[in-house]
């Protein structure tokens, strides 16, 4: 009977841990908010709730917290794990946590994953088996991982059905303000915004398409994941808004000035997307 590990019991790591769970694996699940605890283990996320402490007899360990706190409590955990003990972490910024780790003893033990899977819910209610059926998964600085540890993880990730590729820590936090963290803002303003402008929520409601919902639904994210993954990748995050913003001004002005061809070339110029998003699926 393998033991399992998994720090943080929300949509992330709630789902990791059903997923994996099964009649040759315990896992023993740890979570800081009581209310989250009790209710995955009510929910059958985990086989029971347990602390830090578990690490020493576990043969996996799963950080599944906010980025703020994952480094330190990745290091903690390396301190206390069996010498052949994988832990790896969730997290969507990846600079700060590989450079956390850099020179710890028991480096080769971690593995710096961030599955690109999730959905605008929160909470151990919100966790379920499938949620990394078919998604994309990148592990960073896989050099600095034994290869034992990097082949463990990575046949977990293949249990997960999920497609691995390789980057480094960097390029990962540069890439990922755009294609995630940027989407993230946009949806969380858009929604700011409707909210300041139109007073009568009924008009809100009644005028809504599901071209409004699709582009508001990521603003149902939890701050409280979404606020430190935004200032630990703030460098890369703040590039990518002062481009963002400058092509809203760029449309400002030419709507300003009814230029109706220039409008449709910059909306038509976006189309290529469609072809780059059908080669990667």
């Amino acid at each position: 009977m393998e033991t399992v590990v998994v720090f943080g019991l929300g949509l992330i790591g709630g789902s990791m841990a059903l997923a994996i769970k099964n009649e040759n694996r315990t896992v023993i699940g740890v979570d800081n908010k009581d209310g989250h605890a009790k209710k995955a283990l009510e929910l059958g996320i985990v086989n029971r709730l347990g602390n830090i402490h578990d690490v020493a007899k576990a043969a996996v360990v799963i950080i599944a917290i906010p980025v703020d706190f994952a480094p330190e409590l990745t290091l903690k955990v390396l301190d206390l794990i069996k010498p052949k003990t994988l832990v790896f972490d969730v997290g969507s910024v990846k600079s700060a946590i590989c450079k956390a780790v850099e020179n710890h003893p028991k480096r080769t033990n971690f593995v710096a994953a961030h599955p690109i899977a999730g959905t605008e819910y929160s909470g151990p209610e919100a966790a379920f088996k499938q949620l990394f059926y078919n998604k994309k998964n990148i592990v960073c600085e896989p050099k600095a991982s034994g290869k034992p540890f990097l082949e463990k993880a990575l046949g977990i990730f293949e249990e997960l059905q999920m497609t691995t590729s390789f980057m480094q820590a960097k390029a990962h936090d540069k890439h990922i303000a755009y294609v995630s963290h940027l989407s993230h803002i946009s949806s969380f303003m858009l929604g700011k915004t409707v909210l300041e402008i139109e007073k009568d929520e009924k008009s809100i409601f009644t005028m809504a398409g599901s071209g409004f919902a699709s582009t508001v639904r990521l603003s149902k994210s939890s701050p409280n994941t979404w606020t430190p993954i935004f200032i630990q990748n703030k460098t890369n995050i703040l590039k990518s808004l002062e481009e963002y913003i400058k092509n809203l001004n760029q449309f400002k002005e030419l709507l300003k000035q009814s230029a109706e061809e220039d409008l449709y070339k910059s909306m038509e110029s976006t189309h290529h997307l469609k072809n780059i998003l059908s080669e990667i699926k």
